[in-house]
């Protein structure tokens, strides 16, 4: 029973978080086509190039984890996406500019150690 309670609060995790990170990704998409320019470029790799490393940890590494596809590996691009927002975009910012990421960076850290549990494409057998 208590293997499967862990399985069901792992994929409540996955699916919640997953999801709510893609309404702040899902609009980059837009960005993009219309004005990438106009993106921070907080590592120095331009704004175009910015943009597209944040739509991959917003938007496409979100869906496979989501799903559950390769999930430990998937939220890899989203730690980093989040820490980048947290620690080098908000890091003059006050702490409630910086909370939503953190806990987002936090989320997905616990997904990447974890896994996705039995209720996934990776947990199928």
């Amino acid at each position: 029973m208590k293997n499967n309670l862990n399985d069901l609060a792992l994929a409540i995790l996955r699916v919640s978080f997953s999801g709510m990170i893609l309404t702040h990704g899902i609009p980059k998409i837009n960005m993009l086509l219309e004005n990438a320019s106009g993106f921070p470029d907080p590592i120095g790799i331009g704004s175009t190039a910015s943009l597209v490393l944040a739509i991959i940890g917003e938007v496409v590494a979100p869906i496979f984890v989501l799903i559950g596809f390769k999930t430990r590996i998937a939220a890899i691009p989203v730690v980093i996406t989040m820490a980048v927002a947290a620690f080098v975009v908000h890091i003059n910012d006050d702490f409630a500019t910086k909370e939503m990421a953190l806990l987002y960076l936090l989320a997905f850290v616990v997904i990447a150690l974890v896994g996705a549990g039995r209720y996934s494409v990776d947990g199928r057998k």
